[in-house]
């Protein structure tokens, strides 16, 4: 009797397990990168308020981004798809999943605000932009603009096709269609032929051309993901050495340099400490590979091994004497700062302004672009320890337009913008040219691929070594 009497409790249990597998297979264990910072941003990271954000903060399920009235933020996914904020924007990672087929399933709440999405519609990769009750899956190559506010809602449709699931339908918008859901009706929404122009769209087609320009000239063959490939293409390159193949450098950096000068050790609730570098490419290096002293070249990285999670500390080979390798706290769950690099200091005005760039500083405060030719100027930094650089600036918010008609809402944004300025309230707007593209060099050379300079210490290696 105990046996039928178990057998009866047993296989209701069963079948309530195998209905709720798909749940238990997805795995949370995914970072994606806070890319970008620009003025001020805020996270948080599960513990219920918000603190400074840093560049290259890993991102995990359930945190939340905030970027305030003169912020603004990127974050990339693995496939190298970006989220960007305008400033005033709120935004929640409710789910970060990797299912047990491997694909990736990114779910980005827009609570507030302004932002733009752009997905590479990499195979095995699905970004799904919620707002309100509305969805949108980005399944395909698509790059749309949202905004949100207590009033109501806007898709921008700036490249591709998409599909919104709303409460009053299935909207389908095409590339230059802007679909405005009102909430002060029942969420019902018009269908418009044409995208306003709104203060940041040239900021954000800045960024994406600084990615495209360089994103297309790295090489997936030493990463098995594309975040953070175009930051490595731009701030160094790559080269070989015998006895370790290939290798990258960054430039701006002589013998005294070691990969950890700049940086904090920040906590996350339940992943414990973890290393996050300061420089503006320091994502991929820290979390694959190795970091490696080759004699006569110094700090390098390494590609190649398994992919680390936040949690992990930097693998770092044949260190030099004396060397220490950086340690996690052993307490609390405050950021530590470490700055024992020298910083750029900038001279000037807020446009055209000038950097004077140190040796070791290794790219730190180094505009996304704002340099045509790094190669060059790191050599001029290792002949003399420094030199002053005129740098470009980011795009200016443009102006909202007067006289906007009420029918075509500009959610998200305020209805005005300052002049004068790059951080100033959003708005929207109708007319007015857009700001120059962004500075930036041609591409170097594909990577990894040796490139052709001498060492800067003696003994020569027998093959060629980076500038730093």
């Amino acid at each position: 009797m105990f046996g039928k009497a178990f057998s009866r409790l047993l296989v209701p249990t069963l079948l309530l397990a195998v209905a709720s597998l798909p749940a238990w297979c997805d795995s949370q264990v995914r970072i994606v990168r806070l890319s970008y910072i620009g003025g001020a941003v805020a996270i948080d990271r599960g513990t219920g308020h918000f603190e400074p954000a840093i560049v290259n903060l890993p991102i995990t399920q359930g945190m939340k981004l905030e970027t305030k009235d003169d912020g603004r933020a990127e974050v990339e996914f693995e496939d190298g798809s970006t989220l960007r904020l305008a400033p005033d924007t709120v935004a929640r990672f409710s789910r970060l999943s990797l299912r047990d087929s491997g694909d990736k399933v990114s779910v980005v709440q827009i609570v507030g605000g302004t932002a733009y999405a752009d997905s590479t519609g990499a195979k095995g990769s699905q970004l799904t932009l919620e707002f309100a009750h509305e969805k949108l899956t980005l399944a395909n190559a698509v790059r749309v603009r949202v905004g949100v506010d207590d009033t109501g809602a806007s898709v921008a449709v700036l490249k591709g096709d998409v599909q919104i699931e709303s409460a009053s339908g299935t909207v389908e918008a095409k590339k230059g269609q802007t679909a405005n859901f009102d909430f002060t009706k029942d969420e019902k929404f018009t269908l418009a032929k044409n995208i306003q122009e709104y203060p940041y769209d040239s900021w954000d087609k800045q960024q994406d051309q600084f990615r495209q320009t360089y994103a297309k000239n790295s090489s997936n063959s030493y990463s098995p993901y594309s975040y953070g490939t175009a930051d490595l293409a731009y701030y160094g390159n790559f080269f070989n050495a015998p006895g370790y193949g290939t290798l990258w450098q960054p430039y701006f950096v002589g013998a005294g340099w070691d990969p950890f000068m700049n940086g904090s050790w920040a906590f996350s609730p339940g992943w414990g400490f973890g290393w996050v570098s300061a420089y503006p490419w320091g994502w991929l290096p820290y979390h694959y590979g190795s970091w490696a002293f080759v004699p006569g070249y110094g700090w390098a990285w390494q590609p190649g091994g398994a992919w680390m999670p936040w949690y992990s500390r930097p693998v770092i080979v044949n260190p030099p004497a004396g060397f220490t390798a950086p340690r996690a706290p052993t307490s609390g769950t405050s950021t530590v700062v470490v700055n024992r690099g020298p910083v750029p200091v900038t001279k000037g005005g807020l446009f055209g302004s000038k950097m004077v760039i140190r040796n070791n500083s290794a790219g730190l405060g180094v505009p996304r672009g704002g340099v045509d030719n790094l190669s060059k100027l790191s050599q001029r930094v290792e002949q003399h320890g420094s030199a002053t650089q005129r740098v470009g600036s980011e795009s200016r918010p443009q102006q909202m337009g007067m006289g906007m008609p009420a029918s075509e809402p500009a959610h998200g944004m305020s209805r005005t913008a300052p002049q004068g300025t790059r951080t100033g309230p959003q708005g929207a707007s109708n007319a007015g040219s857009r700001s120059p593209s962004p500075r930036s060099e041609s591409p170097r050379m594909s990577a990894p691929a040796p490139r052709m300079d001498s060492p800067r210490s003696s003994p020569a290696p027998a093959s060629p070594a980076p500038h730093r």
